[in-house]
């Protein structure tokens, strides 16, 4: 490692760009903390992948992903915050109340009084061509985000937890018809949610059905052919959009064996704050919140880890 006295100091470097890293670096630059965003390797996160975003406050005509995520860079600009392209490769963070080190792009350390961890994380696709095709032109991984596109139309979603039957039942009540594909002959979602699920008329299980390729055509998704894996029948469900809920990867294999995870890798945070369980370590939206996954809550812990940051210096600088 290059001598400590060489590298680059900052109060305050945030590892990602997605609403919550955004949110966080226009806080944190508020309170004079002179943050440094490097973006990661997809600069504004998930949201760039998406067309229309239609439930974040203040866009009262809806907002592309990438114009939104444009806007909350332009915002954290204008007070000050640098942004990178970059990501972050390998972290050396002190226990006590240190300074933290982390290495960007594979060569260049920086030391961080403060680290915001806001790296998000990844949608599970099955793997499909045609999957990545349509994507955000008729499937989508979050029906809380995109189901209001699909009113009164026929849907299909695949998977078979407890995230997918909370998807379901939820698309249900928006949608004239879903199809909900389980790979087995049964889910594994709690008794709770498969009951939520089985009373929910509109609402069609396929079991032991799998996905061959999703159908369309310029204006989007028309269909889905799914083949039995016992009968090996083979259909094509006539839908509009094709949802897939089979679980989300956080971005935490930096922190493997550093900071504090559940049996997912989701980031644990100390009750109602966004503290790990390394001093001067912060971790806010995706990365630690399996349970929401919005860009608006995504913010607002972005929100409190900014100020969190400040606090905690402001506590380190007077002793205490």
């Amino acid at each position: 490692m290059t001598n400590i006295d060489e590298l680059e100091h900052v109060k305050c470097l945030i590892i990602g760009s997605g609403p919550a890293g955004y949110t966080a670096a226009i806080y944190a630059a508020r309170a004079d903390l002179k943050p440094v965003v490097y973006t990661g390797i997809v600069p504004g996160g998930q949201l760039t992948q998406t067309t229309e975003v239609d439930n974040f406050p203040g866009y009262p005509q809806g907002v592309t992903g990438p114009v939104l995520m444009e806007d909350l860079k332009a915002q954290a600009e204008r007070f000050g915050t640098e942004v990178r392209f970059g990501y972050a490769t390998k972290v050396a963070f002190s226990q006590d109340k240190g300074t933290h080190k982390v290495q960007i792009d594979g060569s260049k350390w920086i030391l961080a009084e403060t680290v915001i961890i806001a790296t998000g994380a990844t949608a599970k696709w099955l793997g499909l061509p045609s999957e990545e095709k349509y994507n955000g032109f008729g499937v989508s991984a979050c029906a809380v985000c995109d189901g209001f596109f699909f009113k009164g139309q026929d849907v299909a979603i695949v998977g078979a937890g407890d995230t997918a039957a909370e998807e379901a039942t939820y698309l249900a009540k928006l949608c004239r018809k879903v199809y909900m594909l389980v790979r087995r002959d049964e889910f594994r979602a709690s008794k709770a949610m498969v009951h939520r699920v089985m009373n929910t008329a509109n609402i069609e299980v396929l079991y032991n059905t799998e996905t061959q390729e999703i159908v369309g055509n310029e204006q989007g998704v028309n269909g889905v052919r799914v083949i039995n894996n016992r009968t090996k029948e083979e259909k094509v469900l006539d839908v509009t959009g094709f949802f897939v809920a089979i679980g989300h990867k956080p971005n935490t294999e930096l922190f493997q064996g550093i900071l504090e995870m559940d049996e997912t890798g989701y980031l644990i945070t100390k009750a109602d704050s966004t503290a790990t369980n390394i001093p001067g370590i912060f971790a806010c939206g995706d990365v630690q919140d399996h349970v929401y996954r919005q860009a608006i809550t995504a913010a607002g812990t972005g929100c409190m880890a900014a100020l969190e940051a400040e606090r905690y210096l402001a506590a380190k600088e007077s002793g205490e």
